[in-house]
């Protein structure tokens, strides 16, 4: 590859580091190459880069250096972070940046003028947040203590008692006084996603750090034993965000025949409340791209009864939709939780259609054929030797 197609070509006194040798003689990649290992370095121990002012998440730098090829992984802390940066950057063209950096200065505003009810909900405390059985699991951290507080009525969704109500019945109100502030000072606030028009994102007025350390601390560890096919183990961003169902707000979420799919590796759903009836969450497999709008078989077919504080977990490539919520109104807590090492390994490693019910129907299908194929052939060949 020419150095015009792809090579950053500053200089290397700005710490980028294209084919020079190190201190200790090693010859790093250059930026042109850019890539990250299948497998992690599983005894590596990452920096931390809390204390540096960067683009993304502190978080996503530590989860990503323990996939640096080997020779960069006793690099100085700089080094890698520029190394990491051009990989992140693949992400975000000029374009997307911009649009970053005035999301930033948006949530920032917000944020500055908005003044929360309740401040307790901006950081994790785990022992008013969360049902002692949950807390318990977490504390054991084994496939075995997490089976005995869930349930899984259909492959790969996994339900469990969560939230205390108290924690519900605040987060409701703070919810309600972000709403009566963006009302009184006519804010135009961003709503969650294209398919809501009403609900707030709870990154936007403060909550990101909560629900940073909600992904990081209880919900990475669940998905690490039981979605490591789509990057449950390396969790390292989210967006996250509340829906209101109602007969004066969304009614329901139903499109592409019915279901979506979400921008995630793993969706966290918790019901918050309030009075409502109908607004049952119903699944139809998990699908690739390439599939999400092909035929639901009779076993993928699972509908799910909200309750308040009890929680849905599943893969973002999981289709579902919700059903109307025929009287009252009901409000959600969403959690999309993402894998910058799942997407961009996803790069390299095309096959990935474990993940997809429909494509292990057509491997199945095509090794029957094959099968089929090569007894026929043994058939003709028996025939001939006979004769």
């Amino acid at each position: 590859m020419s150095q015009t197609e792809g090579q950053s070509t500053n200089p290397t006194s700005n710490g980028n580091l294209n084919n020079r040798n190190g201190s200790n003689g090693i010859v790093y990649p250059s930026f042109a190459s850019h890539r990250l290992r299948l497998n992690p370095s599983v005894d590596h121990k990452s920096d931390n880069y809390e204390d540096l002012h960067l683009d993304y998440s502190p978080l996503l730098f530590s989860s990503l250096e323990r996939y640096l090829p080997p020779a960069f992984l006793n690099s100085s802390r700089d080094q890698k972070v520029n190394y990491m940066r051009e990989i992140l950057l693949r992400y975000f063209p000029e374009g997307e940046r911009t649009r970053v950096q005035k999301h930033r200065e948006y949530r920032q505003k917000i944020i500055s003028n908005y003044q929360p009810l309740h401040r307790e909900l901006y950081t994790i405390h785990a022992a008013n947040f969360f049902v002692p059985s949950f807390l318990k699991a977490i504390s054991e951290n084994t496939e075995e203590s997490y089976r005995n507080i869930m349930s899984e009525p259909s492959p790969g969704v996994l339900t469990f008692e969560m939230l205390q109500p108290r924690f519900c019945e605040m987060l409701l109100a703070e919810v309600e006084n972000f709403e009566r502030w963006v009302r009184e000072t006519k804010f135009r606030i961003m709503r969650p996603n294209t398919m809501n028009k009403f609900g707030a994102v709870l990154d936007d007025f403060g909550l990101e750090t909560m629900l940073e350390k909600l992904m990081e601390d209880f919900i990475r560890p669940i998905s690490r034993v039981f979605f490591t096919d789509v990057g449950g183990s390396t969790l390292d961003s989210h967006h996250g965000f509340v829906v209101e169902y109602g007969m004066d707000r969304d009614v329901d979420l139903a499109y592409f025949s019915g279901f979506h799919v979400d921008d995630s590796e793993v969706t966290l759903n918790v019901c918050l409340g309030k009075q409502f009836s109908g607004g049952e969450l119903f699944f139809r497999g998990v699908r690739c791209e390439k599939h999400v709008n092909t035929e639901t078989q009779p076993e993928e077919i699972f509908d799910y009864s909200h309750a308040a504080g009890r929680a849905v977990l599943h893969r973002g490539r999981h289709r579902h939709g919700a059903r109307a919520t025929t009287s009252g109104q009901r409000i959600n807590l969403l959690l999309w939780c993402r894998s910058s090492v799942f997407r961009e390994l996803r790069k390299y490693q095309k096959d990935f259609s474990s993940c997809c019910a429909e494509c292990q129907r057509e491997k199945k299908e095509r090794q029957r054929q094959a099968v089929a194929a090569t007894k026929l052939e043994l058939l003709k060949r028996e025939g001939k030797t006979a004769t």
